[in-house]
């Protein structure tokens, strides 16, 4: 397992981690999520011994990466694509890893054949499209069949049918009893992937869970009615206090108010409901109400053509700046992992 105490980093002026703790548990899937800026990548890297933390410590299998004798059988790590000899096919990559291990080169063929790059095995990895890009690191991530796999956005750039299989990829490692730590922008790719998430922002822990439990901490209640009088069923709901949203034609969204009760109030005054469903959040939704005030850079699509507001002045368009703002100093940027 993974085990973080304590984990502070800061480069410069900029904290990217604040004093986080946690734990990874084998035999789950365990999403990492949080915006950009957040700490992600600079926690994972401290777990793989390329940053050293500023204060605390994370050890994984009960030891610091350094420490393990053969670190590819103990932990897989996919951290980087681009980290490769881009004169070196993707064959000839795997063997030079396999070597320092002692790894025979039928495993170096068989993660070939697992990660789909049987056709493209003897190319140089200079040319590789970004998704065949991703498919080499995760390839090198499970050649020494790790006891720990650790992903950071392992299906950027893959085709569907790549992303699929890194999801099932994921779960089958965990039902073995592995280590699966992944971090992923893609909130509909963790909900069928992950079975715990740990959320991130502006380096602190803000919510680690089950999947199905943050989705219920952060949901609001609300139920999607549809009927023919939508004004006067909005009225009649309204009287009681309940908030009521119309959409579009004949559909309204009711919030905090058990469906039975608008069923009730319907029936009481013979309006006719001809859909009453209960809606639940999805992911997606919950993540952002729980980020919404840990977004470190936002952008915006506001405004008009030039000046504030326009395409690249503060607020525009194309203005990706701390809260809109300006643009980020030399210091903030200085060390930023995302």
């Amino acid at each position: 397992m993974i085990e973080a105490t304590g984990l502070r980093k800061v480069y410069g002026a900029k904290t990217a981690v604040d004093g986080i703790s946690f734990t990874v548990q084998p035999g789950k899937v365990t999403g990492f999520l949080g915006p950009n800026g957040a700490g992600k990548s600079t926690t994972m890297r401290m777990i793989m011994g390329l940053d050293r933390p500023t204060s605390g410590d994370v050890i994984v299998n009960g030891r610091h990466y350094s420490q393990h004798k053969a670190p590819l059988h103990q932990v897989g790590a996919l951290l980087d694509a681009k980290a490769v000899h881009t004169s070196r096919s993707a064959y000839n990559h795997l063997r030079a890893m396999a070597a320092t291990h002692g790894i025979p080169n039928s495993r170096v063929e068989e993660v070939i054949e697992m990660t789909g790059l049987t056709a493209v095995a003897k190319k140089k990895a200079g040319g590789f499209s970004l998704g065949m890009g991703q498919r080499l690191g995760i390839a090198n991530a499970l050649l020494g069949d790790p006891q720990t796999l650790i992903l950071d956005e392992p299906v950027n750039g893959l085709d569907p049918e790549g992303v699929q299989w890194v999801r099932n990829l994921a779960r089958y490692l965990a039902s073995q009893g592995k280590t699966i730590f992944i971090s992923s922008h893609l909130m509909s790719e963790m909900a069928q992937t992950a079975d715990h998430l740990i959320v991130i922002g502006r380096g602190k822990i803000i919510a680690d869970t089950s999947v199905d439990a943050l989705i219920e901490s952060q949901s609001r209640k609300r139920t999607l009615v549809r009927t023919s009088e939508t004004t006067r069923l909005s009225e009649l709901l309204a009287r009681d206090g309940v908030r009521v949203e119309q959409n579009e034609r004949e559909t309204l969204e009711v919030y905090g108010v058990e469906p039975l009760r608008i069923a009730q109030l319907a029936l009481d005054n013979r309006v006719l409901v001809y859909e009453l469903t209960p809606l639940t959040s999805s992911l997606e939704e919950a993540y952002f109400q729980l980020t919404k005030d840990e977004v470190e850079y936002h952008s915006h699509i506001t405004g008009g053509p030039t000046g504030p507001g326009g395409p690249t002045g503060p607020g525009g368009p194309l203005d990706a700046s701390p809260a809109g703002v300006g643009a980020p100093s030399a210091a903030t940027m200085e060390g930023i992992q995302s």
